[in-house]
C-alpha cells in the first residue's frame, strides 16, 4: 500500500483517472470500476474504460477512458443491478 496511507485521485479533462490508496479492485468493465480504498468503497463510472495501471502493492490504479462520475459508498455491499445498483425500469 502507498507508504503515506493517503487516498487521492486526479483526473484532467475527464480523460482518465489516477487513484492512490487502493487496496482491491472488486469489479471492472468498460462502463465502471469498483474498488476498495483507504476511504471506503469507490466507483468510477464512464465510457470506454480500461485499467492501464494496476499495482495493489503500491495502492495505485490508473483508468483510461471518459470519466462521467466518481462515487463513494458508506458501507461495503454488492450492487444489486448494474454497477451502481440502479434498476432498469
Amino acid at each position: 500500500m502507498n507508504s503515506a496511507g493517503i487516498h487521492s485521485f486526479f483526473s484532467k479533462n475527464r480523460d482518465g483517472i489516477e487513484i492512490d490508496g487502493v487496496s482491491d479492485v472488486v469489479s471492472f468493465d468498460e462502463v465502471g470500476v469498483v474498488m476498495e480504498t483507504l476511504s471506503g468503497s469507490m466507483a468510477v463510472e464512464g465510457e470506454g474504460l480500461h485499467i492501464t495501471v494496476l499495482n495493489i502493492t503500491d495502492g495505485k490504479v490508473t483508468v483510461e477512458g471518459r470519466i462521467n462520475g466518481v462515487y463513494y459508498f458508506e458501507e461495503r455491499r454488492a450492487p444489486k443491478k448494474g454497477i451502481f445498483g440502479r434498476k432498469n425500469d
